[in-house]
């Protein structure tokens, strides 16, 4: 496999289980929030289709670049319960905190494979693009939406930390790989 095929592959991998991992978190936040936080029902079901979406389009582009779903997706699947679970038990605002971080990490992600792909996968740009849409309306709802509180940022830096960390070790360290390959195209 060259080097842009591996690439293509590291990104399809990252961004499935990315979304498999955001599923679990709304589902978890949907499940606290119809007991505690019925305000955040209607965003949390709106980003829940979305990212169910998100996880069937890049799982569906994978045979066709030979590409195989991330062996951590049990791992993905636990931590974002998890994560959803846990923010949704500390109130609505850490759910939009968590939203917040998550989809910040995730467009600094999506940029960067746009940038690659172009000329590339145009067809797998495209379909990012407009993925980034949609994750940029519930990046945008969340900010909009969120409330001040010096719980915000430290919670904020725990969550883009861990997704990271996630990222990187679900790929095992293929999107270390992937980022430097997109650096050396630029």
């Amino acid at each position: 496999m060259d080097m842009t095929a591996r690439a293509i592959s590291r990104i399809l991998k990252v961004n499935h289980a990315g979304e498999f991992g955001a599923i679990r978190i709304y589902r978890a936040q949907l499940w606290v929030a119809r007991l505690w936080h019925p305000d955040l029902v209607a965003f949390l079901c709106k980003t829940l289709d979305h990212e169910l979406d998100h996880c069937r389009k890049f799982r569906e582009a994978m045979p066709h670049r030979g590409t195989r779903p991330c062996a951590a997706m049990p791992a993905w699947g636990l931590g974002g319960y998890a994560l959803g679970f846990v923010t949704a038990m500390m109130g609505a605002n850490a759910v939009l905190v968590c939203t917040k971080a998550v989809e910040q990490t995730v467009h600094r992600h999506l940029e960067e494979q746009i940038h690659y792909l172009s000329g590339r996968d145009e067809p797998l740009r495209d379909m990012i693009l407009a993925i980034q849409v949609e994750e940029n309306a519930h990046l945008h709802h969340a900010v909009t939406n969120l409330q001040p509180s010096p719980f915000n940022t430290p919670l904020e830096a725990v969550i883009v930390a861990a997704t990271e960390v996630v990222i990187r070790l679900s790929t095992q360290g293929a999107v270390s790989r992937m980022e430097n390959d997109l650096r050396r195209t630029r």
